[in-house]
């Protein structure tokens, strides 16, 4: 088996605001704006979440955020981290999130 050259981090963020993005290429695009906590602070991460959600009802969502992955910018925005989603029966990205009843730290890792 071939190892990854580094770990992946995981962490949980906040989603502080979205909005719809369609300067991107691909369609049903995001942006997020996410708070990791005090020690990584917020972020930006693009994600093609507008066939499941409305980026109003994005607004405060805990969600999980590959975080060492490097920087790309998508049509003059900096998505910083990729917003962890399963695909449906369509292919189309659901979240993957913490459980809502558990008390989950901001910018938690993943392990």
């Amino acid at each position: 088996m071939v190892e990854p050259p580094f770990d992946v981090e995981i962490r949980v963020g906040d989603i502080l605001a979205a909005e719809a993005f369609p300067e991107a290429n691909k369609p049903k695009m995001t942006k997020l704006w996410i708070d990791l906590g005090d020690e990584d602070g917020e972020i930006q991460s693009a994600a093609q979440l507008d066939h499941h959600y409305d980026p109003d009802e994005l607004e405060g969502r805990r969600v999980l955020c590959a975080t060492n992955l490097g920087s790309v910018r998508i049509a003059g925005f900096k998505s910083e981290a990729l917003t962890v989603g399963v695909p449906d029966e369509e292919g189309y990205p659901v979240l993957v999130e913490p459980d809502r009843e558990k008390a989950v730290p901001l910018g938690g890792l993943l392990f």
